[in-house]
């Protein structure tokens, strides 16, 4: 297993998707205000942190790879402030596309007592242009010729970058160079990505996608989903994630669940991103989807031990990951 971490070190992913800034403001409760029947949060701290997309790009980079994110991002003040997080962390800024008259995602969490309180969503969901798809699929293009991209991440959240014709040229120069590619998929370009190597939907993903209600409980439903899907897209592997009930995949190898660590949990966010980081490095260092799975879904309960987005630490994934 040492080797197999060891090897992270030497990987390079591109990661494709939404990128955003998690905003987060700390303090107590003391009272409720006087204006309206809500709590009073008392400022202690406020924080940035790179979100989204870019949360995928700290975790490959926490487990030892090297990320290179391709996405779009408002010119603007929101805008300015991602960047400087990606500098901060040593991530590049060469596959970043600004976009004028266009909202950069800040999503700002209040938290007090260790609780959420409310969350506020800065964003824009409408699909870039036609002519900014082709100025992404273009960097895309020039990024996988000048250096070696081992796998390619698609991280949708539904804000835009990702399009039909964007997906299907980069799978196609994708599968045409035998680079993996992985996807952690949302509603509205579901069934588009034909071709892929892994997809990993959630359950509300996989029921909203094929549009069927799943009883997770109920095996015979989940397997037959999987398999539609499966048939509907020509994907070697769909690894479902299904919270605290663990993970299901399915591959050429057979299908297998893999339930969830019991841990204590503070903080579900940025779980997804850190599953979809972990499997990728996982499959592009060479193992079979069954133990790439498992590894992820053991990161996945690491993180959720922390309140808010944080990445795996990879010294502790390894010493859990070696008793399994």
């Amino acid at each position: 297993m040492t080797d197999i971490f060891e090897k992270f070190n030497s990987l390079n992913i591109m990661i494709i998707g939404d990128v955003m800034m998690d905003s987060y403001i700390w303090g107590k409760v003391e009272r409720v205000s006087p204006e309206a029947p809500v709590p009073v949060v008392k400022v202690s701290n406020k924080e940035n942190r790179l979100g989204g997309a870019a949360n995928v790009a700290l975790n490959v980079q926490s487990l030892g790879g090297k990320p290179f994110i391709c996405a779009v991002i408002g010119d603007n003040q929101e805008g300015e402030e991602f960047l400087l997080l990606l500098r901060n962390q040593k991530l590049s800024e060469q596959g970043i596309l600004k976009i004028k008259n266009r909202s950069t995602t800040v999503k700002t969490r209040i938290i007090a007592h260790n609780q959420q309180i409310v969350r506020v969503d800065e964003e824009t969901d409408e699909n870039i242009s036609e002519a900014e798809t082709e100025l992404m699929i273009e960097m895309i293009k020039n990024n996988l010729s000048e250096q070696k991209i081992d796998a390619i991440i698609f991280e949708d959240y539904d804000k835009g970058l990702i399009t039909e014709k964007l997906i299907h040229e980069t799978v196609k120069l994708a599968n045409q160079k035998g680079i993996i590619t992985v996807v952690d998929p949302k509603k509205r370009n579901f069934l588009f990505y034909k071709g892929v190597h892994l997809f990993k939907p959630n359950l509300k993903e996989l029921e909203d996608g094929l549009k069927i209600a799943i009883d997770p409980s109920k095996a015979v439903q989940v397997e037959n989903a999987i398999s539609k899907l499966k048939t509907q897209l020509g994907a070697r592997a769909v690894m479902l994630t299904l919270s605290e009930k663990g993970v299901y995949i399915s591959s050429e190898q057979g299908q297998r669940h893999i339930p969830a660590h019991k841990r204590d949990i503070a903080d579900v966010s940025g779980a997804g991103d850190t599953v979809i980081a972990t499997a990728t490095l996982c499959l592009a260092a060479g193992l079979n989807e069954f133990k790439a799975s498992e590894i992820a879904n053991l990161a996945g309960g690491l993180v959720c031990e922390h309140v808010g987005v944080v990445p795996v630490d990879k010294a502790r994934l390894l010493e859990e990951s070696r008793k399994l």
